[in-house]
């Protein structure tokens, strides 16, 4: 069974499902956020609570009572293995950011079929906030959303999350693709993607994710209008390197990858 026949004949189920998973993470997620918890470094030194495996664990146990034979590949608690179907689930995409009270924090569901995400989902529980993306198009609070136009990089609005998430040669890509734009803002997570699905910046760049960080973002930009690879231009997997380029359209996108590997 190919993607286009899940859109075709079985796409309700589990889009529905997607938002069912989405709508048990935010008030879980609100009830621990701007409250004391206890912040866990993990191997990478990334930032882990409470709240984070609270949200994992209810999502999983979700799944496995309606999809038992399918797969799972969540932050907090690892893989099983199951059929082509696997959910991929980031419970708070931003710890660092939920940690410190800034609402823009995400939940990220995704579904893959046979290792390609199928649909996803970035929902913002302290905005009430959701995109939606799927094949054939992308929401945002249930209308259509739609990307940019705009294929020139130097009128094009620059995102990440950090500066300091760029290291070594990957600092010198990151700051001649984001010098060449007219403006570039810091900070967002997850938010970012939603707003270029949206139309309100053009790229995106990162580094250093886990497929968890973005297998939700695929459906997401792709079904707007926009593009997302890797910095070599490459479909993003489960085995990609983590280095991730999003743009408003294909054709600022080959603006960005060429500058980008210059």
């Amino acid at each position: 069974m190919t993607t286009d026949a899940i859109h075709l004949q079985e796409a309700a189920p589990y889009l529905a499902f997607a938002e069912a998973l989405a709508d048990a993470a935010r008030p879980l997620a609100l009830s621990y956020f701007r409250t004391p918890l206890d912040v866990i470094s993990k191997l990478d030194d990334s930032p882990v609570t409470i709240a984070d495996r609270a949200i994992e664990k209810h999502l999983r146990e979700m799944i496995e009572a309606r999809f038992p034979d399918h797969g799972i590949y969540g932050e907090e608690f690892g893989v099983k293995k199951g059929d082509a179907f696997t959910w991929v689930l980031d419970p708070i995409d931003g710890t660092k950011s939920f940690i410190t009270g800034f609402p823009l924090f995400g939940t990220l569901i995704s579904l893959a079929y046979q290792s390609k995400p199928y649909c996803g989902v970035v929902d913002i529980p302290a905005t009430g906030e959701r995109w939606l993306g799927q094949p054939g198009g992308t929401t945002f609070a249930g209308k259509p959303a739609r990307t940019s136009s705009n294929a020139n990089l130097s009128d094009a609005r620059f995102y990440t999350t950090s500066p300091d998430m760029f290291t070594g040669a990957d600092i010198a890509c990151f700051e001649r693709l984001s010098r060449a734009t007219r403006l570039r803002r810091f900070g967002g997570d997850c938010y970012i993607y939603g707003l270029l699905a949206s139309g309100h910046c053009e790229i995106a760049l990162e580094t250093g994710l886990q497929p968890y960080d973005y297998m939700a973002l695929v459906p997401i930009v792709t079904g707007a209008g926009g593009s997302i690879t890797d910095w070599q231009g490459n479909a993003l997997s489960f085995h990609s390197d983590g280095r991730v380029l999003a743009s408003a359209n294909p054709k600022l996108h080959d603006h960005a990858l060429t500058l980008l590997n210059r």
